[in-house]
């Protein structure tokens, strides 16, 4: 393909002169990309089950441990916080070493956390302090592969894939939280088979783990023009990030629903056990809102590769979810049993897992030429955040044993609910009131902003960009 286009010569003169019949260099996606992305898959599954091994069976685990189910709890609430510790240095290792280097630490601190953790229930009967220790080292590590997805696919994908990859990576985390819910509770149905479910998830852990150490860098030659186009410098892509509408508009109702599927999927033992349901129901139930979501998402994703329709299905899936969250209000007690929490839990899974990969990709496409990982770092942060918030309150929430059913969440799900439906109107509104947005990223790859894309070039390192919206963009 041939065009033409003026470079500005620097020099004392700012002389110009015309570039024509150059031509558009050639990109190319090579097939090693899937391994990377296995990995990544393994890793955030493998994480995803460990944050979920205790809260799934937590009221044989407080036996065990001779702990409150509030303690139990704290398994997962300190996992989201280191989470939230990490971040930082994730953003950091992200931007300047890319995917492999968060790849390895990931590897590195998941073998020394399951191991610590395996100590923990097996010494002296089970030392609840060793294995807390062991589940933070654990929560450390998630953020390094959980917000590496975007960075990875924006490295290795073009534009006609990079959806599906994020999906695949972004979505094996909650299918570990699946795993967790589903076979923690027949490996650990009374509490001496505690330390042999460790030990089995440990090993698991470790053998997900080794290949980390092997995996190429980074492509030989880049996907895509928007990956061959240096990204603004860290520093300045953050200010300007944080000063951008439609990134809050994302952040905080991003933030809000991944705050509440880490609740619900920590606290979903407790929503339904004074309904009268088992430890095993509950783990069905969890798995049915992993599942489902993912069969979904893997519907949506390669749809919106194809059509690049993130706004809209932003828009139809964000009401869904609303209602999904109402629904969960009456679910566990309804005369139907289980059932009905079944079907929200599938409500619940599908328009969430469908609506995460599109975000994270739209939030991209928005923010180019940032690089992606600050915008997704930022995001995830704010959901482990608010997740361990929620935990907190949610449990604060939970019924005395006077009420009928004794301990029932129904007081935590009305603030779910109420939460959910605030959070709504903020990414709905996105594009509206005169504001413009735009996926550059695509028409950089698409060609339609080339000469655009040459200034980007030249300027990412020391000059500043308004872009269609009104915000700065470095």
């Amino acid at each position: 393909m041939q065009v033409s286009y003026t470079l500005l010569m620097s020099n004392p003169k700012d002389a110009e002169m015309e570039v024509s019949s150059v031509t558009r260099p050639s990109y190319k996606v090579y097939k090693r990309r899937f391994w990377g992305l296995a990995q990544l898959v393994l890793l955030n599954i493998v994480v995803s089950w460990d944050w979920l091994t205790f809260s799934a069976i937590s009221g044989t685990a407080a036996e065990y441990f001779n702990v409150s189910e509030s303690a139990i709890n704290w398994m997962s609430t300190g996992y989201l916080f280191a989470f939230c510790v990490a971040s930082p240095f994730v953003i950091w290792v992200l931007n300047k070493g890319g995917p492999k280097p968060a790849i390895i630490i990931t590897a590195t601190l998941l073998l020394v956390g399951n191991w610590l953790r395996y100590a923990g229930t097996k010494a002296n009967g089970g030392i609840f302090g060793l294995a807390m220790f062991g589940q933070i080292l654990i929560g450390l590590a998630q953020p390094f592969c959980l917000c590496a997805p975007t960075r990875y696919s924006d490295l290795w994908f073009s534009d006609k894939g990079r959806t599906s990859a994020t999906a695949v990576a972004s979505l094996a985390n909650p299918l570990g939280a699946a795993l967790g819910q589903l076979i923690d509770s027949e490996w650990a149905s009374k509490p001496s088979d505690i330390p042999d479910m460790v030990l089995y998830i440990s090993i698991i852990a470790t053998v997900a783990a080794i290949p980390s150490f092997f995996l190429p860098a980074a492509p030989p030659t880049p996907p895509s023009a928007s990956s061959d186009i240096p990204r603004t410098p860290l520093i300045p892509a953050t200010r300007a990030l944080l000063g951008t509408v439609e990134f809050w508009l994302i952040f905080i109702a991003f933030s809000i629903y991944v705050g509440f599927f880490n609740s619900v999927s920590s606290l979903l033992n407790q929503i339904l056990e004074p309904h009268g349901f088992s430890e095993t129901e509950a783990g069905i139930a969890g798995a049915i809102l992993i599942v489902v979501g993912l069969v979904t998402a893997a519907i949506i994703s390669p749809i919106t590769d194809r059509y690049k329709h993130y706004l809209g299905s932003i828009r139809v899936l964000v009401p869904i979810v609303v209602v999904s969250y109402i629904g969960l209000i009456f679910a566990p007690s309804s005369p139907a049993g289980i059932a009905p929490s079944y079907v929200i839990m599938a409500l619940i899974g599908a328009s969430s897992f469908a609506l995460l990969p599109v975000v994270l990709e739209y939030l991209v496409e928005i923010t180019y030429p940032f690089s992606p990982e600050i915008g997704s770092t930022i995001c995830w942060t704010g959901g482990q955040l608010l997740g361990a918030c929620f935990i907190l309150i949610q449990d604060a929430l939970k019924d005395g044993a006077s009420a009928s059913p004794p301990f029932n969440m129904h007081r935590a799900l009305i603030f779910s609910c109420v939460l959910c439906a605030v959070a709504a109107p903020f990414p709905v509104s996105l594009g509206l009131f005169g504001r413009v947005v735009t996926r550059r990223r695509l028409e950089i790859d698409r060609g339609v902003e080339l000469q655009e894309a040459e200034s980007t070039r030249q300027e990412s390192g020391d000059g500043k960009k308004k872009d269609d919206s009104g915000s700065n963009f470095a």
